[in-house]
């Protein structure tokens, strides 16, 4: 448990802190992972605010994290609630009031709202002591609203949350609710981008990018804790690829659409058209300003090469600026040189297996969605080929994630 002199020092850092990360599913990972460290609290979630009502996407919990094996991550579905007085986070939204409760299983009996104790009744787990504090900016909007659960005493036992912990949480609060602000902006941002590129290709949509965004950085995150990369780093990097892969073929806008809305089969010059969105893609990026613009233009030029270096990967190794092949690195037929194993940078590697699978899974103007059995077993069939097959490997491995992911996006958000 921190000590009042810690918490007081990690305030002073917290909004530099929050404020470096740019996605927003990763921001408020890492908001609800401070917030339960600063009051020792065993598990919390957050609700995010859409409209007039509350979408519940992120929680975590210790208790139910111990029983999983190493790396493994807790499976939760999302869903939404009223912001009304039925619910306690609810309530919260809609009042902007904290609630601090002993006994959620004894609530007063004058109290509008209720517990449901459906969560607890499937996971097993017991909620006893609720915190729930309103994430409002400065202006008093309310953005959504962040419920911590079981306080934890110095034997791990269940205590209430104290006084001190409703100031301290409200203080966090106002501060993450800067941050928060900030990242659905930069999200917005990155969502325009995509809707250009779906005004081209009806097949780019936000539900696609963002699912291959999120399949990307758990496979990433997967391969680095084999190689006992720092959590620092692991997080950096999540950050930005997870942006990066989500505007993986935001060349496609510099694509006529008779060549990506033709319903049939592209002829040999449309397809050497259409692999101009990668290169287009990259230019983008090349007024690199951050860590972002670089690997955004790595995502963008590699997720079509393929590992064995041959079949339709592209574009190989070319200039970006020109298009033009790499001195070189020519092909006997005079164009760029195919790219091959680790000759492609790893986050194109990764892209290139989530963007894959994504369109296997989902329904396209050309197909109905494959059913799992064939995904898998076309997938295991490029192991080596097309993918890299290490990374193949760990999306089997997290495959229970991978799949939540694609229940969770359903549609652009």
């Amino acid at each position: 448990m921190l000590s009042e002199k810690e918490k007081l020092e990690s305030i002073t850092s917290l909004g530099i802190e929050l404020n470096q990360i740019n996605d927003l599913d990763l921001l408020l990972e890492r908001i609800l992972s401070k917030a339960r460290k600063w009051v020792n609290a065993d598990a919390g979630s957050i609700y995010i605010r859409e409209g007039k009502k509350l979408n519940f996407v992120y929680t975590q919990n210790d208790t139910l994290q111990s029983q999983l094996s190493e790396g493994e991550k807790q499976i939760y579905s999302t869903f939404t609630i009223p912001i009304d007085d039925k619910s306690i986070a609810g309530f919260v939204a809609l009042t902007g009031q904290a609630l601090n409760l002993s006994n959620v299983y004894s609530l007063p009996p004058d109290a509008p709202y209720h517990f449901s104790s459906e969560a607890d009744d499937v996971s097993g787990y017991k909620t006893h002591t609720m915190l729930t504090v309103p994430l409002k900016t400065t202006e008093g909007y309310i953005l959504g609203v962040l419920q911590i659960i079981n306080a934890q005493g110095d034997n791990n036992e269940v205590i209430v949350f104290t006084k001190d912990d409703e100031k301290i949480m409200y203080y966090f609060a106002g501060i993450a609710a800067i941050a928060i602000d900030r990242a659905k902006l930069t999200r917005s941002i990155i969502m325009r981008m995509i809707k250009m590129t779906e005004l081209h290709d009806p097949m780019e949509t936000g539900a696609h990018a963002n699912r291959v965004g999120s399949y990307s950085i758990e496979i990433y995150e997967k391969w680095a804790r084999r190689r006992r990369i720092p959590r620092e780093e692991i997080d950096e990097k999540r950050d930005i690829l997870k942006m990066a892969a989500m505007l993986h073929d935001v060349g496609k806008i510099a694509i006529s659409d008779k060549i990506l809305k033709k319903p049939g089969r592209l002829t040999e010059e449309e397809f050497e058209i259409m692999k101009q969105h990668t290169v287009q893609g990259a230019r983008l990026f090349l007024d690199k300003q951050s860590k972002f613009d670089e690997v955004a233009g790595i995502v963008a030029l590699n997720h079509h090469e393929r590992w064995d270096g041959g079949g339709r990967g592209y574009p190989g190794h070319v200039e970006v600026r020109t298009g033009e092949p790499v001195a070189g690195k020519t092909s006997n037929n005079g164009g760029a040189k195919p790219k091959k194993g680790e000759e492609i940078p790893l986050f194109g590697r990764i892209v290139a297996l989530a963007d894959v699978y994504d369109a296997l899974s989902s329904a396209r103007c050309y197909k109905e969605p494959f059913d799992e059995e064939k995904v898998l077993r076309i997938l295991k069939e490029e192991t080596g080929h097309q993918f890299d097959p290490e990374l193949v490997g760990i999306l089997l491995e997290i495959f229970d994630t991978i799949k939540s992911i694609r229940e969770r996006y359903t549609s652009d958000n």
